[in-house]
Protein backbone atom coordinates (compact mmCIF):
# COMPACT_ATOMS: atom_id res chain seq x y z
CA UNK A 1 0.00 0.00 0.00
CA UNK A 2 1.78 3.54 -1.20
CA UNK A 3 0.88 6.39 0.72
CA UNK A 4 -0.28 9.93 -1.09
CA UNK A 5 -1.36 13.05 0.14
CA UNK A 6 -4.95 11.44 -0.81
CA UNK A 7 -4.60 9.48 2.39
CA UNK A 8 -2.45 11.20 4.56
CA UNK A 9 -4.84 14.15 4.95
CA UNK A 10 -7.57 12.21 6.67
CA UNK A 11 -5.48 9.94 8.83
CA UNK A 12 -3.59 13.34 9.84
CA UNK A 13 -7.40 15.09 10.76
CA UNK A 14 -8.03 12.19 12.65
CA UNK A 15 -5.36 11.89 14.96
CA UNK A 16 -5.61 16.23 14.97
CA UNK A 17 -9.32 15.44 16.27
CA UNK A 18 -8.20 13.09 18.97
CA UNK A 19 -5.68 14.97 20.21
CA UNK A 20 -8.07 18.14 20.21
CA UNK A 21 -10.37 16.18 22.44
CA UNK A 22 -7.75 14.70 25.01
CA UNK A 23 -6.33 18.19 25.04
CA UNK A 24 -7.33 21.03 24.37
CA UNK A 25 -5.05 23.78 24.69
CA UNK A 26 -3.47 21.54 21.66
CA UNK A 27 -5.56 23.22 19.07
CA UNK A 28 -3.34 26.32 18.05
CA UNK A 29 -0.53 24.31 17.88
CA UNK A 30 -1.90 21.57 15.83
CA UNK A 31 -3.97 23.93 13.23
CA UNK A 32 -0.25 26.65 13.05
CA UNK A 33 1.39 23.16 12.29
CA UNK A 34 -1.32 22.02 9.85
CA UNK A 35 -1.24 25.10 8.11
CA UNK A 36 2.27 25.37 7.89
CA UNK A 37 2.60 22.37 6.40
CA UNK A 38 -0.37 23.07 3.46
CA UNK A 39 1.41 26.20 3.01
CA UNK A 40 4.76 24.47 2.31
CA UNK A 41 3.30 21.20 0.15
CA UNK A 42 0.93 24.30 -2.13
CA UNK A 43 3.80 26.04 -2.82
CA UNK A 44 5.69 22.86 -3.86
CA UNK A 45 8.88 22.95 -1.70
CA UNK A 46 7.82 19.68 -0.89
CA UNK A 47 6.18 17.01 -2.69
Amino acid sequence: MTLSMTHLQPIVALIAGVLILIMPRLLNFIVAIYLILVGIIGLGIIK
